[in-house]
C-alpha cells in the first residue's frame, strides 16, 4: 500500500500522472468505467478507415513548450492549423473567429446575433448575458483578415497515429495496469496510499452540498458516399436549431483518405441529464454561483484524494492546460512522497 496509486479516469489527466508516478517507482493502477482508454480524446477508425473522434473534434494546439515536449515522447505529430466556417442562412460559408470579412458579410452590427448569442445559449442552455465572458471571449472578434482559429499559439498539430495510440504509449509502462469498464466505489480507496479522482466532485460526495451543473453533447456520426462536403473540419451552425456545428473528419490531416466516403459528426448540446449522466462540460455562469458551490465542496477535509481533470476540478481546460495542470499535480506529489 505505500507506494500503490490509485488513478480514476484514462483520459488526459489521469495517464498523466499515472505516467509520471509509474516510472518514479509507483504502482499505479488506473480504472475507468467506459471500455476504452483516452477519455473524451478516444478517437478509432471507422468502417470507411476515416479516423472519426467518438467524442467531438481534439485539436491539439499551445505555446506551452514543456507540454508539447512531453507529448512528444508519447506520439509523433502532423502539423494542422485549424480553421473553421459557419454557415449562414443561405448557404454561404463564412469565417470564424469573426473576422473583418466575415463583418463585411454579415454586417458588424449582426455579429453577436448571428454567430455568438445562438451557439453560445445552445452549447450552455442559458441566456448570453447568464454565461461568464470568460467563455464568450475564448474566440475573440478580430479586426483583420486572420483565417486561423488558434492564430497566436506555436505547436499545432495532431497525433500521427491518433489520440489512442498516444494514450497507448503513455500508459505502456511495466508499474501501471489499466483496468476498463471499471466503475469506481470509495470502498477501493482503502488499498492505496492517494487516489487521484476525475470524477466529477459533486457525485463523489453523494452531492451532499447540492448538485452541480454539467453541459453534455450527443454525437451524431453519419457516413455519406460522397468523396468531400466542406472545405475545412470544422462548419457552426447560426440557426436557431439544436445543433451547434457539424466536423468533417477527413479534413484533418492525420485520418486516412477514402475518395469514396465521407464522415461527419453534428453536436447536440444537452444537459448531463439528457445524455445518460454523460458529463462534458463544467457551466461557468456570469454570476458565479456554480464556482462557489465547488469551492464549498473541495474545501471538504480529503487528504487521500486529490480531484483533477475538468469533472474533478470544475473547469473548462483545453488539452493543454490539462497536461500541464496535470503535471504540476504530479510533481507537487513527487515533491511530498518519495519512495
Amino acid at each position: 500500500m505505500l507506494n500503490k496509486i490509485l488513478v480514476v479516469g484514462a483520459g488526459f489527466s489521469g495517464a498523466v500522472i499515472a505516467r509520471m508516478l509509474g516510472e518514479k517507482g509507483f504502482h499505479v493502477e488506473v480504472i475507468d468505467k467506459r471500455n476504452h482508454i483516452a477519455g473524451n480524446a478516444f478517437d478509432f477508425h471507422n468502417g470507411h478507415n476515416i479516423l472519426v473522434h467518438q467524442y467531438g473534434p481534439h485539436l491539439f494546439h499551445t505555446n506551452n513548450q514543456s507540454v508539447f515536449a512531453f507529448l512528444s515522447r508519447f506520439t509523433d505529430w502532423v502539423d494542422y492549423q485549424h480553421r473553421v466556417k459557419a454557415i449562414l442562412a443561405d448557404g454561404r460559408l463564412v469565417t470564424l473567429p469573426v473576422n473583418l470579412d466575415t463583418k463585411d458579410q454579415v454586417g458588424e452590427d449582426k455579429v453577436i446575433d448571428t454567430f455568438i448569442r445562438p451557439y453560445s445559449e445552445k452549447m450552455w442552455g442559458l441566456k448570453l448575458e447568464e454565461i461568464s465572458p470568460d467563455i464568450i471571449n475564448r474566440v475573440p472578434i478580430r479586426n483583420d483578415q486572420n483565417e486561423l482559429y488558434f492564430p497566436d499559439d506555436q505547436f499545432q498539430a495532431m497525433p500521427k497515429a491518433g489520440y489512442t495510440k498516444m494514450f497507448e504509449n503513455l500508459l505502456d509502462h511495466p508499474n501501471i495496469h489499466v483496468r476498463l469498464e471499471t466503475a469506481f466505489e470509495k470502498s477501493m480507496e482503502a488499498d492505496y496510499m492517494h487516489v487521484f479522482n476525475s470524477m466529477p466532485i459533486d457525485e463523489y460526495y453523494d452531492y451532499s452540498l447540492g448538485p452541480l451543473p454539467y453541459r453534455s453533447l450527443k454525437f451524431h456520426h453519419v457516413d455519406l458516399p460522397i468523396p468531400r462536403i466542406f472545405p475545412v473540419c470544422q462548419v457552426n451552425f447560426t440557426n436557431d436549431g439544436p445543433y451547434t456545428r457539424v466536423v468533417e473528419w477527413k479534413n484533418i490531416p492525420n485520418s486516412p483518405q477514402n475518395e469514396q466516403f465521407t464522415s461527419i459528426t453534428y453536436e447536440e448540446p444537452c444537459s448531463y441529464t439528457e445524455n445518460n449522466n454523460e458529463r462534458f462540460y463544467p457551466v461557468k455562469d456570469a454570476s458565479g454561483k456554480n464556482r462557489a458551490l465547488f469551492l464549498q465542496y473541495k474545501q471538504i477535509e480529503n487528504p487521500k484524494t486529490t480531484f483533477i481533470g475538468r469533472l474533478g476540478q470544475y473547469v473548462y481546460l483545453d488539452m493543454h492546460q490539462v497536461v500541464s495542470s496535470s503535471i504540476a499535480i504530479a510533481e507537487k506529489f513527487l515533491k511530498e512522497n518519495t519512495l
